[in-house]
């Protein structure tokens, strides 16, 4: 059973100017981040922008990221649906070569009952020839999965982990309390990152983490070594960039940051747009104030 810990990066898909994945840019990217202080990657979750990926467009991003990566980093793959059949069936048709772990996110659209995550969740590990690392996010999809289902779901020998961005650190305490040995926690809101390690979290899969590994994964580390004083500065210096990417939806930010420092264009597809003349203005600042070098 593969062990994450510390910095996962959520992986953005570049496109160019007319919407086609940019595979040069996705490769500057990827060794960008496997040469950065980068624990592990997630290929194909929401900041990928996967509902507006083709399934023959998401095989071709994840099997080009597994060739580049050549098992140098963990593999974490996003696979989750609203429709708990249709997941299991994909997932027992999947070519999990190259991945180490499946990232899924608890059902959206239909705001089940727990008693409903919790069956959904455990057809899908029962599916699944890869370890589980479950994903609370109910800012989009309109539930909130509780402690005590996660802990109840934690107790399954194919569930390894969750991603945890209810934003609500009471419920992160009560999981991190009660949660079985070897299951992990990890921080699914970058802002929140250091409160959850000193709670007692096994680390972050970040967005930030695309343009910023370095700077953000020594934050990630000094707060899992316990040199808090040291982490503190650097989430202090990060915090502005780290709001401020959020603000006009996600990845849209991230990718204005990543094309403002020459990894890739900000190009998004519908129906996200590309990020505000303000919002760039605001995020050259911050570039500016961490002294990042501007492509």
């Amino acid at each position: 059973m593969i062990h994450l810990s510390g910095l996962g990066v959520a992986m953005i898909t570049p496109f160019n100017k007319n919407g086609a994945v940019d595979y040069p840019a996705l490769q500057r990217n990827t060794e960008h981040l496997i040469n950065s202080d980068v624990d592990f990657l997630v290929v194909l979750g929401t900041t990928a922008e996967t509902p507006t990926l083709s399934i023959d467009e998401q095989r071709s991003v994840l099997d080009f990221i597994i060739e580049l990566n050549n098992k140098r980093l963990p593999v974490v793959v996003g696979l989750a649906s609203h429709n708990t059949s249709a997941i299991c069936k994909r997932i027992e048709e999947f070519d999990f070569n190259g991945v180490d772990a499946v990232l899924s996110a608890s059902p959206n659209y239909n705001k089940p009952s727990q008693k409903g995550i919790f069956e959904h969740f455990n057809r899908v590990a029962d599916a699944s020839p890869k370890p589980i690392v479950l994903y609370n996010v109910p800012s989009r999809t309109g539930s909130n999965m509780t402690a005590s289902t996660t802990i109840e779901l934690a107790n399954h020998e194919n569930i390894i982990a969750i991603k945890e961005a209810s934003g609500d650190l009471s419920q992160v305490d009560e999981i991190l309390r009660l949660r079985p040995e070897g299951f992990q926690v990890f921080s699914g809101d970058d802002g929140l990152t250091l409160a959850m390690i000193a709670s007692g979290a096994d680390g972050v899969i970040s967005v930030i983490g695309n343009a910023l590994p370095k700077r953000f994964g020594s934050m990630v580390n000094q707060a899992l070594f316990g040199q808090f004083i040291e982490a503190r500065e650097m989430h202090h210096k990060l915090s502005p960039i780290i709001e401020a990417i959020f603000e006009e939806g996600n990845p849209t930010g991230i990718k204005s940051v990543m094309d403002t420092i020459g990894l890739c264009s900000d190009s998004v597809r519908l129906p996200l747009v590309p990020a505000t003349k303000q919002l760039r203005d605001k995020l050259y600042s911050c570039l500016a104030d961490l002294d990042v070098e501007i492509a």
